[in-house]
Parts: C-alpha cells; sequence; structure tokens
C-alpha cells in the first residue's frame, strides 16, 4: 500500500459559503501536485481543492456515467494476469484495425 501524507485543509468562505473545514489522507504524488498547481497558479490549496471537488460532483451529476473515467482501477489478480498475457503476447490485429490505424475506410462500417 503507498504511503499516505495527511493534509488538513481550511476553505475559507467565499461569498455565500460556510466556512467548513475537512481533512483527508492523499498520497505524496497528490501532494506534491496540489502544491506545485497551487504555487504556480498563485492559489491556496483549500481553493484548489475545493474547486476540484465542485468540478468532479458537477461532471458526475451531468455526465452519463459509462463516459466517466475514474482515475484509479481495481482489478482482480485474474484479471491483471490476463491483462499482463495480453500485452507479453499481443494478438494479431484484425483488418478492421489494420484500416483504422492505416486512415482507410473498412467496408460494412458506418
Amino acid at each position: 500500500m503507498p504511503a499516505s501524507v495527511y493534509v488538513f485543509v481550511e476553505a475559507r468562505a467565499h461569498e455565500n459559503m460556510a466556512e467548513t473545514q475537512i481533512s483527508a489522507y492523499i498520497s505524496e504524488a497528490t501532494k506534491r501536485q496540489v502544491e506545485r498547481y497551487a504555487e504556480a497558479h498563485g492559489v491556496k490549496k483549500g481553493y484548489l481543492v475545493e474547486e476540484a471537488l465542485l468540478h468532479h460532483l458537477k461532471a458526475l451529476r451531468e455526465l452519463p456515467a459509462d463516459i466517466v473515467i475514474p482515475p484509479r482501477l481495481t482489478v482482480t489478480v485474474k484479471s491483471f494476469e490476463r491483462v499482463v498475457g495480453l500485452i507479453a503476447k499481443p494478438g494479431k490485429p484484425t483488418k478492421a484495425l489494420r484500416a483504422l490505424m492505416a486512415r482507410r475506410p473498412v467496408r460494412g462500417a458506418p
């Protein structure tokens, strides 16, 4: 399991928002990305976290569930082994795939 970092975030009130305090455990890598972005763009970490949460929650509300790609995928050991096998020994490309990669139209395709 990756090491986690405890991050305390204090969100200050905007015009119509009450002050609320949250805390979360995040990975070192995520912490570095948040700090880098906040520093580069001159925003507070609390503001960045709130904007990201609002953006994500809006997407979950407004987009069809089948087009939202989670940032992490969890697979079973069996599924992982299958993926590893396919990477190690990929199948031959189909005619449709070859045509697609060559940017040629496929007969019978819409």
